[in-house]
């Protein structure tokens, strides 16, 4: 309704909860001569942004390996109204595998195609949501459906020849390696990249030198830091202002959505899938600009 009314529009991440829903949004968008930018957009923080340059300049050599972890126990423990999670269109991959996907996209480009399963490893869930007095809310010990997989894994073929391994889940807790759920793997170092959650994350690295212990070591972030989530949104308006592409375009949104469906798609015709839409890397945030300028 916003593109048709003749608006530019950033959305909230997924771009769609099936590709047809995505690409008719896109298609209207596309019409119009209008533009759409879709979250996440922290994407564009230093964090991610530190590491993205670090690949390309080729300081862990050529990407290998990753794995891609988001690990939870689910959100009727601290949600009031949770059952939108467990729902057609929610799953954890749907929620926070945006995320994931989308820096991945940034980290490693185009992916090839996907090996994926899927489970509902609860049917039922209770809400057992409390106040910040540890008093019970209005919908403690409801029992909710569990509609879509809360447990979703596989693993992704990247373009550039990258494989590894993803999981998103309702159905863990206590993981490790929580500050750098994702790790990227190369010939000649390794990468922890801070969580994709976030915008200005450690990062670490680890180089592969002969006669030398592996170690990680600190890597200062090459971009400003400080974004919130609003950044997507200032990059559409100074994108549309000066005649560039947007770095959180609707394009983006579209490869990860279809990454993510893939999974779901791919357990249940038991082979890979491949990817349905084509994907080039927006360009990345300029180093060393002053907060506030994206140009």
């Amino acid at each position: 309704k916003t593109l048709q009314a003749g608006k530019h529009t950033y959305v909230e991440k997924p771009l769609g909860i099936n590709r047809d829903e995505a690409a008719n949004v896109l298609r209207v968008a596309a019409s119009s001569g209008l533009r759409v930018s879709c979250a996440p957009d922290t994407v564009l923080g230093a964090g991610i942004q530190t590491c993205r340059k670090l690949i390309d300049e080729g300081a862990i050599g050529k990407p290998v390996a990753f794995t891609a972890f988001m690990i939870s126990r689910g959100h009727e423990h601290w949600h009031p109204n949770p059952e939108f999670y467990y729902d057609h269109g929610g799953g954890p991959m749907l929620d926070m595998g945006p995320y994931y996907t989308t820096a991945l996209l940034n980290l490693l480009g185009p992916f090839k195609r996907v090996m994926g399963m899927a489970s509902i490893t609860r049917p039922e869930r209770t809400i057992t949501h409390k106040d910040r007095e540890g008093k019970p809310m209005h919908k403690f010990g409801q029992v909710m459906k569990v509609v879509e997989p809360d447990h979703i894994m596989g693993v992704i073929e990247f373009a550039n020849g990258c494989m590894g391994s993803m999981i998103q889940s309702f159905a863990m807790r206590a993981g490790s390696g929580a500050a750098s759920p994702i790790i990227i793997y190369g010939t000649d170092g390794t990468l922890l990249v801070p969580d994709p959650n976030n915008f200005d994350g450690p990062v670490k690295i680890c180089r592969f030198e002969d006669g030398k212990e592996d170690q990680f070591v600190d890597v200062p972030h090459a971009f400003t830091t400080g974004y919130g989530r609003a950044a997507g949104l200032a990059d559409l308006a100074h994108a549309i202002r000066s005649g560039r592409e947007d770095r959180c375009n609707g394009q983006q949104a579209m490869a990860a959505l279809d990454m993510m469906l893939a999974f779901n798609d791919s357990s249940a015709a038991g082979r890979a899938v491949e990817a349905s839409v084509s994907y080039k890397r927006p360009a990345p945030m300029p180093a060393d600009l002053p907060f506030g300028v994206l140009d």
